[in-house]
């Protein structure tokens, strides 16, 4: 009986060096930049398709939009919205991140907008938020937000951060209407 067990205790460890020599190359498979707009978008259609949601489609532009201003919170240095163009009919929604340069994959990015729906309450928005602080989960009901129908995003690196914005077309976060 001694033996069986030696022999499971080997194979295990066996496997869990095998595993660990293996590492490098699966971080490189799922490296930061490997994939980046095909996992952002998977990211964003999981959380929409979880809740029966119809995936949003990547559009260039948006994404174009979205390097222009991940490039200048770069600059700046610190997170802070784009100021609405008043003369626009439909404004592009906008979640921003940011993070310890090439620490964060994007499926960690989105993840903490999806992580707000811990706080979410159904209702007519900004009622969403179970504290009552419309911040706590105000991008999470963008990435899920059943009207907006396209997502564009780009990352930016900074010296010690990343920035990461993602545009939405339609915006959401509208008062008076239901997230989904």
């Amino acid at each position: 009986m001694g033996f069986g067990w030696g022999r499971t205790k080997a194979a295990k460890l066996a496997g869990a060096l095998a595993l660990a020599a293996a590492t490098p190359f699966v971080q490189g498979a799922t490296g930061i930049d490997n994939h980046f707009e095909q996992r952002l978008l998977a990211v964003h259609n999981r959380e929409r398709a979880s809740l029966g949601i119809p995936p949003l489609a990547w559009n260039e532009l948006l994404a174009r939009d979205a390097r222009l201003y991940a490039a200048e919170l770069t600059r700046i240095g610190y997170l802070v919205h784009s100021e609405d163009d008043p003369a626009e009919t439909d404004p592009q929604g906008e979640n921003l991140w940011a993070g310890t340069r090439g620490y964060y994959g994007p499926e960690q990015m989105v993840g903490l907008w999806v992580d707000e729906k811990k706080d979410f309450q159904a209702g007519i928005f900004p009622n969403n938020s179970r504290s009552g602080d419309l911040e706590n989960v105000a991008h999470y009901t963008q990435v899920v937000w059943r009207s907006s129908r396209a997502v564009g995003c780009a990352l930016a690196h900074g010296r010690v951060d990343d920035f990461l914005v993602c545009r939405y077309s339609e915006g959401g976060n509208v008062i008076g209407e239901v997230p989904f």
